[in-house]
């Protein structure tokens, strides 16, 4: 079971990285290995999922398998993209939906597709009980460990739109962009404004984003499902 101090650990990843960036999915080949770039994040004493690249429909994709594991892929940004950038764009498809989940509850926080995007709120904004946390979080998974979320998620029974703090924590925003299984197997589209959804979220405008990361979970329902992703694409 996910704990709020696991899941601050979580997410964990690598502030901006260097003007060349990581090559999309579609510019690798399928089986090869990762690069180096990207970074696998999990967490302790939960199994872990399976990363791999495949083909589909002609192009490259990120495939997630989660068999009552939890893990998310950490992709670095290109900083010269990622500065004045906000609108993030990517495509994900899963094989089914988790019957059992419940993003309100602790017991049932497991979603068959996340996407991470993490920024850098300075800590002295924050309450006291919140600079704690993350403080603690820091000293055991590193200064990079991000002080406010959003994710956006594919989710079981929420009306799309329906927005709700996570059940861990309150830095975590939310944000249901599938729902039900109408979809299943289909590749969807989506394209976010991330600062009006901070804005929203936290009511503040929207500092650097350092991070994106892609997942799915099946730890707490002990269920297992398939999650693909395309490019993942900040623009202006």
């Amino acid at each position: 079971m996910k704990t709020g101090m696991a899941l601050l650990m979580t997410l964990s990843t690598p502030i901006l990285a260097a003007a060349a960036g990581p090559p999309p999915f579609s510019a690798l080949m399928p089986g090869q290995a990762l690069p180096n770039s990207f970074r696998i994040i999990t967490l302790p004493k939960i199994a872990h999922n399976t990363f791999s690249l495949v083909a589909d429909e002609g192009k490259t994709v990120l495939r997630v398998d989660s068999r009552n594991s939890a893990g998310s892929l950490g992709i670095p940004l290109v900083s010269s993209r990622a500065v004045g950038a906000s609108l993030l764009e990517w495509r994900w498809k899963v094989s089914r939906i988790l019957e059992k989940a419940d993003m309100e509850s602790k017991l049932g926080d497991d979603f068959p597709a996340r996407v991470y995007v993490f920024f850098d709120v300075p800590l002295a904004s924050l309450s006291f009980m919140e600079r704690s946390k993350i403080r603690i979080a820091r000293m055991v998974a590193g200064d990079d460990v991000p002080t406010a979320s959003l994710c956006y998620v594919w989710d079981n029974k929420h009306r799309i739109g329906h927005a709700a703090w996570s059940a861990y924590t309150a830095r975590v925003r939310m944000i249901v962009l599938q729902s039900g299984p109408a979809s299943i197997g289909q590749w969807m589209t989506e394209s976010r404004d991330v600062a009006a959804d901070f804005r929203e979220a936290f009511g503040i405008d929207a500092p650097a984003v350092t991070g994106v990361a892609v997942g799915n979970d099946t730890d707490n329902t002990d269920n297992q499902v398939t999650t693909w992703y395309g490019d993942i694409l900040f623009r202006k």
